[in-house]
């Protein structure tokens, strides 16, 4: 069931953001569509509204980037907590750097493996 849920809640975001790009007068961009998900995660985050989704559907909620701007709220609110105003700007980095660095990474090797056709 849990699987369920989460590729409907993911699948839910993906649409969203799909319809925001077809339907809107003013084109909405991918870049636009990447600062606005991450901002209302944060935001979602901050008002205690994302957590309940996060634990209803898991990956569902996390992995899109609603759930990025999610862990880099509760990164700088836990960073606040232990270390107070600097830790509002350490904390977010922290939290996410391990997805960061994997991205990067995993980038990295896809680069070297395959070659663009061109």
């Amino acid at each position: 069931m849990i699987f369920l849920k989460a590729f409907l809640v993911g699948g839910l975001l993906c649409v969203v953001a799909q319809l925001l790009m077809d339907l809107t007068s003013y084109k909405i961009t991918p870049a636009h569509i990447l600062v606005g998900f991450v901002a209302g995660g944060a935001l979602l985050s901050a008002l205690g509204l994302y957590q309940p989704l996060v634990n209803f559907a898991g990956a569902g909620a996390t992995v899109p980037l609603t759930g990025f701007g999610h862990l880099l709220a509760q990164g700088a609110m836990e960073g606040v907590r232990q270390k107070g105003a600097l830790g509002a700007f350490t904390g977010g980095v922290a939290a996410t750097a391990a997805g960061i660095t994997a991205a990067v990474v995993f980038g990295y090797l896809a680069a070297l493996l395959f070659r663009p056709r061109g």
